[in-house]
């Protein structure tokens, strides 16, 4: 199985998961989230993947987020809003985001990954 992730190298949590990839020996590619973010298409289909709720995609404690104001403008965004900003900016995604086309995990748990990717 080969997985992608799209991480931020500065990225702690990023740092992490590449490291427990590797010792799981999952194959992956990795993409650059800032230079690269996903489309607006390849992150519908993240999120429907996922099961988890679209505001979970977003990097909540992020600086970008803050600076935007973001947490009392987005429930007045449609789901499509949401999805055009974060596709605009990878800063704004929590990360990293790992997809092997049928699922989907957003951040970094163990035991996530022990489940979804082993």
């Amino acid at each position: 199985m080969t997985v992608t992730i799209y991480q931020y190298p500065k990225c702690g949590t990023c740092r992490k998961a590449l490291k427990w990839l590797d010792e799981n020996g999952v194959t992956y590619e990795s993409v650059h989230i800032v230079d690269n973010p996903p489309s607006e298409s390849e992150l519908k289909q993240m999120i429907e993947q996922s099961d988890l709720p679209l505001k979970k995609f977003f990097n909540t404690s992020g600086k970008k987020y803050r600076e935007l104001g973001l947490k009392d403008k987005l429930e007045e965004m449609s789901d499509d809003e949401k999805i055009k900003l974060l596709a605009s900016d990878g800063m704004l995604m929590k990360r990293p985001l790992v997809t092997d086309g049928k699922k989907a995990t957003v951040g970094f748990k163990e035991e996530i990954f022990e489940s979804e990717w082993k």
